[in-house]
């Protein structure tokens, strides 16, 4: 499998398994309505664990543009290599985010709330506040980066992204920090799906709230800048 399509393959199981526990957990009529957040935040992480683990020989399963501009900034991964690892990421997640409906079609049909509809897909705040928000987007994927960034090591390079340390990352950003906007930590993973959202005939859906979608790209693109400098800082 070449990179390229390791990374379509890896970003599309992230969203159908991510995107889908949100879908059983939020729509009417599913076996896991209304579970709450833990099933979203262990859902969510067993979709990282499941996709890296599938794709991590092939490509080093970034499966994330925050992580690949990460792992470039830091000097792990050429800049040349970065647009069409995100291409691939974008075209993924919407392959996933896409599958998810289809899984729930009959689910998104049941649900009359529209604004559960929608967060299937993307993320958004609990309480909307833009600088907070973009703030919450950087901690969180700092967080994830700098961590990818110490299980990445010269000698086995991005071979070295196993599958269930990544997993239980994010698993733990979801359970402690997820709670204000959601955690996207991932550009590719809001961006590709809300765009599914706006394109997918789902009944008695709203708009997809562009007016926010800059800042889970944004903000998880400045915590990938930041745990990069901060990793040449400290040192590996």
């Amino acid at each position: 499998m070449s990179p390229f399509t390791a990374e379509i393959v890896g970003s599309a199981l992230l969203l159908l398994l991510g995107d889908g526990v949100v879908a059983n957990v939020v729509l009417k009529r599913t076996k896991g309505a209304q579970s709450g957040w833990m099933v979203i935040s262990m859902g969510w992480g067993m979709a990282v664990f499941v996709a890296v683990f599938v794709v991590g020989r092939f490509s080093g399963a970034h499966i994330n543009p925050a992580v690949t501009i990460g792992l470039a900034a830091a000097g792990s991964f050429a800049w040349a290599d970065v647009p069409g690892y995100i291409a691939a990421q974008m075209l993924g997640a919407a392959i996933g985010a896409t599958l998810v409906w289809l899984q729930y079609r009959d689910h998104f049909a049941a649900t009359d709330d529209a604004d559960l509809k929608l967060a299937v897909f993307c993320t958004g705040p609990e309480i909307r506040n833009p600088l907070s928000n973009f703030i919450s987007e950087v901690i969180g994927t700092f967080t994830l980066v700098f961590a990818v960034l110490y299980m990445v090591t010269p000698d086995v390079g991005l071979g070295a992204l196993d599958a269930l340390p990544v997993g239980l990352v994010v698993l733990a950003i979801g359970l402690s920090l997820g709670g204000s906007t959601g955690y996207a930590i991932n550009p590719a993973r809001d961006l590709a799906p809300r765009l599914m959202h706006a394109l997918l005939p789902i009944p008695g859906k709203r708009d997809s709230d562009w007016g926010y979608a800059w800042i889970p790209v944004l903000g998880p693109v400045a915590g990938a800048v930041l745990a990069a400098v901060t990793y040449g800082l400290l040192g590996a």
